[in-house]
């Protein structure tokens, strides 16, 4: 009988498990831009907590194991910044980040009444991040800036109404 993966609410358990997967999956990232310092890699267990009680976060588990995660946070703008998006390895190309990224919409969106409206939802990715960038624009986000951090990134801005 095989194991079904099952999406929840991410709590101050999961933060060190989130923490590992977190960094496995942003091996691919730095190998991409040549740049082993890119926060997700040096981010503390600290410093994810409180990212985790700031805002709102996502896991999904294939049985006990964490194999996927999102994080977001309602700014004051109405902005939701969606982050770290990350599915391990073996669980890509199965739908498993379109799931959270839906996921973490719907969480927004169904808060409203209880906290700041959410008014659009803002996420971002390197230029040359062409699995995410299709993600990301199969579920309707558009590009709206670009800021280059150096000669071999630059950050892509993409943004949709909530």
């Amino acid at each position: 009988m095989g194991l079904s993966v099952t999406i929840s609410a991410a709590d101050a358990q999961d933060a060190e498990h989130i923490l590992k997967l977190q960094y496995l999956c942003y091996q691919s990232e730095a190998e991409l831009y040549g740049d082993w310092s890119i926060e997700p890699l040096t981010q503390s267990l600290d410093a994810l907590r409180a990212e985790l009680d700031e805002g709102y976060g996502l896991v999904a588990r294939l049985g006990d194991e964490v194999v996927a995660s999102v994080r977001g946070r309602l700014h004051e703008d109405g902005t939701v910044r969606i982050a770290k998006l990350i599915v391990h390895p073996r669980m890509r190309r199965h739908g498993l980040g379109g799931r959270l990224l839906d996921g973490i919409e719907r969480h927004f969106a169904a808060a409203a009444p209880a906290m700041a409206s959410a008014k659009r939802y803002q996420l971002f990715t390197g230029h040359r991040s062409e699995g995410n960038l299709r993600l990301y624009r199969s579920k309707g986000y558009a590009q709206v800036s670009t800021r280059e951090l150096g000669p071999k990134l630059t950050l892509v801005t993409l943004e949709k109404a909530a």
